[in-house]
C-alpha cells in the first residue's frame, strides 16, 4: 500500500505590502510647525512696522499743515499816507475858504500773510476831527492773494463847515498840524481748502497831519480782527 502523500497546507496570503505601496500609504512627514510660524510672524511684524510708519508720517503731515497752511493769521491793514488833492485856503493863511470842499486820498494797503486768498467786500473809511465825523468814503471790493499785499486809494471828501464848527480849529491851523482820526473797516472771506472763514479787519489810526507839507507827521494805529 502506497504511503499516503503528506500534503502541506499552503501558507496564507501574506498581508505585507510592497515597498512602493508602503511609501504611498505612509503620509509625508509634516513640516516643522516652528518653521511655518516664523515666516508668518516676520511678515506680520513687517506689516505692523509699515502701518506704524505710515501713521507717523500722516500725523506729522497733519501737524505741519495745522501750523502752516491751516493756521489763519490776521490780515494787516496799513495807512501808508494821506494826500490833500483839493484844498482852497484864505490868502496868506492856512485857513480853508468857507463853503469849499477838501479832498483827502488815503493810501491803504492790505497784507495777507496766509496761504489762502482774502476776498474783501466794500471798504469803509471814516475821517474824524476832534471826535467829530469830518468825512467818509467807500471803496469797491477786491482780493488780496495768498502771501501778497494789495494797495488801494480811498478818496475822502471833507466839508470844511464841519471843521469850522470846532473851537480848536483855529489853533490847530495856526500850528500847521491837524490832528485827525481814521477808522477803516474791511470785511471779507478766506477759504482754506473746504473751510470758509469770515473776517472783519478794523483799523483805528491817530494821525497828525502837516498842512504845509501835506503829509503825515506822525501816526499811531491799532488793529483789530474778528473771525466768524
Amino acid at each position: 500500500m502506497r504511503e499516503q502523500e503528506q500534503v502541506w497546507p499552503l501558507a496564507p496570503a501574506s498581508n505585507s505590502q510592497r515597498s512602493d505601496h508602503l511609501e504611498e500609504a505612509t503620509p509625508a512627514s509634516a513640516p516643522d510647525a516652528g518653521a511655518v510660524k516664523k515666516p508668518r510672524s516676520r511678515r506680520c511684524m513687517k506689516c505692523w512696522v509699515c502701518m506704524g510708519a505710515i501713521f507717523l508720517i500722516l500725523a506729522t503731515l497733519i501737524l505741519v499743515l495745522i501750523f502752516t497752511v491751516f493756521r489763519t493769521k490776521d490780515p494787516v491793514i496799513t495807512m501808508n499816507s494821506i494826500t490833500i488833492t483839493q484844498l482852497q485856503l484864505v490868502n496868506g493863511t492856512t485857513i480853508p475858504k468857507p463853503g469849499t470842499n477838501i479832498s483827502f486820498v488815503a493810501d491803504v494797503s492790505v497784507k495777507n500773510p496766509n496761504y489762502a486768498s482774502f476776498k474783501y467786500r466794500n471798504t469803509t473809511t471814516s475821517l474824524y476831527y476832534r471826535g467829530r465825523v469830518a468825512g467818509q468814503a467807500r471803496s469797491g471790493p477786491g482780493k488780496a492773494r495768498a502771501r501778497r499785499t494789495v494797495r488801494m486809494n480811498v478818496t475822502v471828501d471833507v466839508v470844511p463847515d464841519k471843521l469850522m464848527s470846532s473851537p480848536n480849529l483855529t489853533a490847530d491851523l495856526g500850528s500847521g498840524i491837524l490832528p485827525m482820526t481814521t477808522y477803516s473797516r474791511v470785511p471779507g472771506r478766506m477759504k482754506i481748502v473746504f473751510v470758509k472763514k469770515w473776517i472783519v479787519v478794523k483799523l483805528n489810526c491817530s494821525i497828525a497831519f502837516n498842512i504845509s507839507r501835506q503829509a503825515i507827521e506822525s501816526q499811531k494805529c491799532r488793529r483789530n480782527v474778528d473771525f466768524f
